[in-house]
């Protein structure tokens, strides 16, 4: 009987770990009023990934605005306050009331075009690097050439790597960013969405003209 019960329980996590094979690396679909937006999350941040699952989940997300464009740079959303917002509000500072500490996992994940990383406050005040319990921002950035990349190595002091160079030569990204912000996922599928929405015309602090709106994040893997 105890054999038994011992067998059952490992059959027991062996169905739920193939019922869930993705919860390490989980994909979400992104409904925007521009398109569909798909990302997938990184293992190596846990606690960004799990924060994000859990909003995602909780429907947390669903009606808030892309509230931050800036073209040829990223996109930027999760503000809660932005749901009901008036035209003329000044978004950005809704959060969650809780930070992440930074799981900045470089040079294995940057700051390519299509990145996913978590919004923070500026070092002044906050030092660690946590990022904000809900914001994020997608990389739309711009390319680069090795003189420019050369420069952003000086001054950072850092060395980027052959595949680092590579991205951000032909895809581009925003290299000025690495090491200072959390890439917690990137891009699979709807990219084009995601930088038709960095061209669209913004008024007064980079928010765009007409309201582009996350209508709905789910887990699809």
């Amino acid at each position: 009987m105890r054999k038994l019960c011992i067998l059952t329980l490992a059959c027991s996590l062996f169905l739920s770990s193939c019922a869930k094979p993705n919860d390490k690396e989980p994909v979400f679909k992104i409904k925007t009023t521009e398109g569909t937006i798909v990302i997938k999350l990184y293992a190596e941040t846990p606690q960004h990934r799990d924060n994000f699952m859990k909003l995602a989940k909780s429907g947390f997300y669903n009606g808030v605005l892309f509230h931050r464009v800036i073209k040829d740079f990223m996109i930027q959303a999760g503000d809660p306050d932005s749901k009901n917002a008036g035209p003329k509000a000044m978004l950005g500072s809704g959060d969650t009331g809780y930070t992440i500490p930074a799981e900045i996992v470089f040079p294995k994940y940057f700051h390519k075009k299509g990145a996913l990383a978590a919004a923070r406050q500026s070092d002044d005040v906050n030092p660690e690097k946590a990022s904000s319990g809900c914001q994020f921002y997608i990389v739309k950035g711009k390319i680069f050439t090795d003189a420019e990349l050369d420069k952003l190595e000086a001054k950072k002091g850092i060395k980027y790597t052959e595949q680092q160079r590579n991205d951000y030569k032909t895809i581009g990204g925003t290299p000025h960013l690495d090491g200072e912000y959390t890439v917690f996922g990137e891009v699979i599928e709807g990219m084009v969405n995601a930088s038709n929405i960095a061209m669209v015309k913004t008024g007064k602090f980079d928010r765009p003209i007409q309201d582009i709106r996350i209508l709905k994040i789910k887990r699809v893997k």
